[in-house]
């Protein structure tokens, strides 16, 4: 079946299987198929049940159907293909490079930029062009403001999809990039050891808010060895640990389910642990992050309360 499973479908292909033009506007008059690109098509229901990242995927891979030899997805249309997070980039516009050194334009849903790259810097994806992982992350820091670019950047490393070294040498290949200073921040900024945007986001407020910078994925362990729990963050100098709060879940009306209780409950008894080892435990949630000054208030406070106790005992261990 032609398009079947969300896939795109080629004018000459449906060509080829006997489905003539003026079928072909027929189905996108009833509204049968969506064209995405001049001759590139998706059955209308799949698209309409997609996601935005699914959705932008596939206009993505219309684009690079209809683009010259030299080009390829770029910036967050690569990164979708990728399967990166995309925290809070914009999925309005696909986005192509075209290996050259001039020539960049836009047009609706399309921005066309021109700079020079090398073909290794190129991979295949679902059959489309794409630009590699550590060429693509250091493309959005050069234009995303610095939380987007390390929630990126950490959720690829996490996945094992790139390297520190890589995207390293990737900022180096950057040459004179106007951006390269902030594409190089952002690179310098992230992490493997992030389990979530969340905890990517908390760093870089770490570093905005001058508080010192934790061990993160740390294990803790009793004064007799026994493991208490794997924390997000971990402040030894002060006897603090740090949690980002992201993972329970609730009703639309905001009452939590049962699987969320269960949850609260869980984290009850594994923070009182932590707390009757000595810790000074302090949690912050995604509004926090949102609300300037919110979760620098709250480490200090903690800091300041774990001051006034005797420490914690036992031990800790960072992550492999």
């Amino acid at each position: 079946m032609l398009g079947a499973m969300g896939e795109l479908i080629l004018r000459r292909e449906a060509n080829a299987r006997g489905v003539t033009d003026a079928e072909i506007r027929r189905l996108v008059r009833n509204g049968t198929w969506t064209r995405l690109a001049s001759g590139v098509f998706v059955q209308s229901d799949q698209y309409a049940g997609a996601d935005d990242h699914a959705r932008h995927a596939l206009r993505a891979r219309a684009f690079i159907a209809n683009a010259g030899p030299t080009s390829a997805l770029s910036h967050v249309s690569a990164a979708v293909l990728h399967g990166l997070d995309v925290w809070q980039i914009p999925l309005d516009d696909v986005h192509l490079t075209r290996n050259a050194p001039s020539g960049a334009r836009r047009t609706p849903g399309r921005a066309m930029h021109a700079a020079l790259f090398r073909e290794a810097d190129v991979v295949d994806r679902r059959g489309a062009r794409v630009l590699s992982v550590a060429r693509t992350i250091t493309d959005v820091a050069a234009t995303v403001p610095v939380e987007q670019a390390v929630v990126l950047a950490d959720s690829a490393l996490r996945a094992g999809l790139v390297a520190s070294d890589e995207l390293t040498r990737a900022v180096e290949r950057m040459g004179s990039h106007p951006r390269i200073a902030h594409a190089r921040r952002a690179v310098q900024l992230s992490s493997g050891c992030s389990d979530s945007a969340g905890e990517s986001r908390s760093r870089v407020l770490f570093v905005r808010e001058q508080i010192p910078m934790p061990l993160t994925q740390v294990d803790v362990f009793c004064a007799d060895g026994r493991w208490l729990a794997r924390v997000d963050f971990l402040w030894p100098e002060h006897g603090v640990i740090g949690e980002f709060d992201g993972r329970i879940k609730y009703r639309r009306d905001g009452v939590a389910t049962t699987a969320a209780e269960d949850v609260v409950y869980r984290e009850k008894l594994r923070e009182d642990a932590l707390r009757h080892a000595g810790w000074t435990v302090v949690r912050w949630t995604w509004q926090d992050l949102g609300t300037r000054g919110a979760v620098a208030t709250k480490v200090r406070e903690a800091f300041a309360r774990a001051a006034r106790g005797s420490g914690p005992t036992g031990r800790y261990a960072t992550k492999k």
